[in-house]
């Protein structure tokens, strides 16, 4: 439940912000009659991203024995993948979202309008809802599908009543330390799904574990117990992992260290140049 609350969290407040940018940009240019079309496009972004996402569920239960396997190893690495990407873009990328949004938005207000907007407004949240449509069934695949729907909800819902508090408040929300604090989490649960995905792909014989079992602490904390299961959901926590889960989720964390001091150094010499 925790994962896809914070997921959900996330995604839901990125798309908030988006929509609220775009509208504030049309406020603005003085183009009220613009607004509809950034609405619509949102809407239409919902439906097709939850339609997405069932079409993903019912893709899973499609599947039986070693291709269940696959299927739940590919989803997990490919979440893995896209969260990571997110993640890497945002650290380099994130103060400009502000300036692009809003340059995007008075271009397309001036050239066609109604029908830039829309899909503008479109893209931005489809985007974002894809991402979290492949992040839940990533989720449900290690925490069960009714923990992974409820905190989804729950997720959604505080993201909208921050992305309110956030354009309406007159004591702005630092969304920098949200996004800052939420990335290490998303972090953790990227590499807990990177190393559930090279276990599945053990299981599935596409991968040789080179070593069954390097230790098993089950006897310390189950992992099938209620504690077990939430670290599992989390980290992706494995109580007798095999070597190459253990090569895949320390590898993991050191290219996603080196990746995001490479970033900050980067952003620490920006600054430092003269104007």
């Amino acid at each position: 439940m925790l994962p896809s609350f914070l997921l959900s969290l996330r995604e839901g407040l990125e798309a908030a912000l988006i929509i609220g940018i775009v509208l504030g940009a049309v406020g603005r240019l003085n183009r009220p009659d613009l607004k509809p079309a950034v609405w619509r496009g949102a809407a239409f972004a919902l439906v097709l991203s939850l339609l997405t996402g069932i079409g993903l569920s019912l893709l899973k239960i499609r599947f039986e024995g070693r291709a269940e396997e696959i299927f739940e190893g590919t989803a997990m690495l490919l979440a893995a993948g896209v969260l990571t990407w997110m993640i890497l873009w945002m650290q380099q990328y994130g103060r400009e979202i502000k300036q692009h949004l809003e340059a995007k938005t008075r271009l397309a207000a001036m050239q066609k309008g109604q029908g830039a907007l829309f899909m503008l407004a479109f893209l931005a949240v489809f985007r974002e809802g894809v991402e979290l449509a492949l992040f839940l069934l990533a989720a449900s695949l290690a925490s069960g599908v009714t923990g992974t729907l409820v905190g989804g909800v729950i997720g959604l819902g505080a993201a909208v009543l921050l992305g309110w508090l956030v354009f309406t408040s007159t004591r702005r929300l630092s969304i920098r330390a949200f996004f800052q604090v939420t990335s290490i989490l998303l972090i953790l649960f990227a590499a807990g799904l990177v190393g559930l995905g090279v276990h599945e792909f053990s299981e599935a014989g596409w991968i040789p574990p080179l070593i069954e079992h390097v230790y098993d602490i089950n006897f310390i904390i189950d992992e099938n117990s209620q504690l077990g299961l939430i670290l599992k959901a989390l980290l992706g926590y494995n109580g007798n992992p095999s070597l190459i889960e253990i090569i895949a989720y320390s590898g993991y964390f050191i290219v996603l260290g080196w990746l995001t001091l490479r970033n900050q150094r980067g952003r620490v010499e920006a600054g430092a140049q003269p104007a």
